[in-house]
Order: C-alpha cells, then structure tokens, then sequence
C-alpha cells in the first residue's frame, strides 16, 4: 500500500527550488508555452464547439418533434450532450499555467463527473459504430436486434459509465478531504492504479473494439443487397471521422497519463517539460470535444442540410434586399433629372 501514500507529490512547477537561471527559465518558458495554448484553444475552440453542439441540439430535438426520429441521430444527440458537458469541464484550464485550488473531496467530485463525460462519450461511440455494422450486414440476432432499441443502449452505457466513474473516484484517494491541494481533473495525486484503470476501460478495451469494427466492416463480404463499403463510408462520413480524431486525440493524453503513473511508481514528480507536456495533452482532449461536434454538424446528413438550408435562405435575402434597392436608386436619380 506504499504506493497509495501519495503525500509526497507535487507539481515540478510549484516544488522544485530552482537554484540556478537555466531551472527558472525552463520555467517561464513552460508557463508562457501552456499559457499561449490555453488561451488559443478558449479563444478559438471553446466558442466553435460550443456554437456547433447547440445547433445540433436544435436540429436533432426539431427533427424529433416532427417525428423524424432515427437510431443513429439519437446515439449522436447523446454523443453530442456529453461533448458539451466536456467543454464545460475544460474551463479548468482557465487558470494555467496554474491550478484550480480545492479541497480533496471537491477535487474527486469533480473528477468523477469529467471522467463521466470522457467514458461515456467514448462508449456511445462505440455502440454507434456497432449499430451501423450491424445495419450492413443484418444479422438475425439478439444483438442486432438490441441495437434497435437505443434507449435500451444507452442506458446499459450510462450504467457502465456510470460504475467506471465511481470506480475512479475511489481511486483518487480516500485520505485527508479536507485538505487544500492543487488540482486537475485528473488529479495528480490519485493512486497510481487510477491511471491504469482509466487507460485499460477509457482507452484500451475501446481502442480494440474499435478496431474489431473496422475489421469486420473492411474484411467481411456484406449482402448482395447491401451497399458497397464506399457508398456506405459516405453514408456515414461523421461517425468515421470522429472515430480517427478521437483515437488520434485520446492516444496522445493516454500516453501521458502512463507516463505520469510510471513517474510515480518511480517516486519522482518529473521535470517542468513533463508537465508542459500533460498539460497540452490535457487541452487536446479538450479540442477533440469541440472538433467531434464541428464534425458532426458539417458532415452527419441531416444537421449539413439544415446547414445547407439557412445558407440557401440568406442567399435569397440578400439578392432581393439588393431588387428592391434599385428601383429607389433609379427614382432618386430620375427626379433630380
């Protein structure tokens, strides 16, 4: 139980004493890097992410009213709920190159709504890219058939997400809440076994069944009846894009995150560079959220042609404000004649 003594972790930024100009600059240099990051990422990414994940909210709630319900659009209105609940949660990062101070119970409060949002985002994907390989080939099977009943999905989804949630808050640490400590919503000073679970269920096993996904659906021969794989991957342009970048994004920060359980396994706090670097890894998760929800607007068919249609009816605005200006303009000139 050595290792769940984590009384002895700090951040190198806030611990080290530096003694000599080269330690302090590598300092002010990490803290301007991470400063400059933080700052794009809220005055760019915040804003288009959150802009997106409403209009789609709007689209996705005027299509069911109107009755036009469908599987997938539900499994991504969930998708795209729980990207925003992570957006919010990255206005934490507001205050680096510092940190959220906060006692210990606060901080595993917090973690444990963040890590919500991050299963839970990534196993409705999941199940997202299982229902559109099982509407391809059609199996007669109890699962394909569970696939046709989404609300029954994701609320065995929310249960897993759930009890992983709960699971890491436990993790975090069960000593001394009511102490002040600097704090990230991966807090560094969870139990080195918190990373590790949050590697194996947030990344590892989803990474496989992912992976499993786009074997079948590249490898397996579909029904004579069934669209070619191409007329198929164009069907669904957003779903497989988001599953690229939130590999991409979620690879980087798992990496970091065994990085960081491997420094404490060592009983080290690392190097200023260390935490520059799972600071940055921390805000591309972040943009990861914002991207999927650009994604899903522009690419998943019907929120593109909403887009496509407010654009079409400016267009038909601005030509006849401009036929109506002109006969004013040639009456005005007229009468002066």
């Amino acid at each position: 139980m050595t290792s769940h003594n984590m009384t002895w972790i700090s951040y190198p930024s806030k611990s080290q004493p530096f003694n000599s100009p080269e330690e302090i600059e590598a300092v002010i240099t990490s803290q301007n890097i991470i400063s400059r990051v933080m700052h794009c990422y809220i005055a760019f990414f915040v804003p288009t992410g959150l802009i997106a994940g409403i209009c789609i909210l709007i689209i996705f709630i005027k299509n069911h009213l109107q009755n036009n319900r469908e599987s997938l659009d539900l499994l991504l209105l969930h998708f795209t709920v729980s990207n925003i609940i992570m957006i919010f949660f990255s206005f934490t990062v507001i205050s680096r190159p510092d940190y959220l101070t906060a006692t210990h119970l606060a901080c595993s409060v917090l973690s444990f709504f963040f890590n919500f949002g991050y299963f839970n985002s990534q196993y409705v994907l999941i199940l997202t890219l299982l229902t559109l390989l099982l509407e391809r080939f059609r199996p007669s099977t109890a699962l394909c058939q569970a696939t046709q009943r989404p609300i029954l999905c994701l609320g065995l989804v929310l249960t897993c997400t759930f009890c992983l949630s709960l699971t890491e808050a436990v993790l975090v640490g069960t000593d001394d809440y009511h102490l002040e400590v600097y704090c990230q919503l991966d807090p560094l000073f969870a139990w080195p076994a918190y990373e590790i679970v949050k590697f194996i269920f947030g990344f590892g096993i989803p990474s496989l069944l992912q992976t499993l996904c786009f074997i079948v659906l590249w490898a397996k021969e579909a029904p004579a009846a069934a669209p070619s794989l191409q007329q198929h991957m164009r069907a669904y342009p957003a779903v497989y894009a988001i599953s690229a970048t939130m590999f991409i994004c979620r690879l980087f920060y798992n990496i970091m995150i065994l990085f960081r359980t491997a420094l404490k396994l060592q009983r080290t706090i690392g190097t200023t560079k260390n935490e520059l670097v799972m600071n940055t890894a921390e805000i591309v998760l972040f943009c990861e959220s914002c991207a999927s929800l650009v994604v899903i607007l522009f690419f998943h068919k019907p929120c593109k042609d909403e887009v496509l249609k407010v654009i079409q009816r400016c267009r038909r605005r601005t030509p006849a404000n401009n036929h109506l200006e002109i006969p004013e303009a040639a009456l005005t000139q007229s009468g002066s004649q």
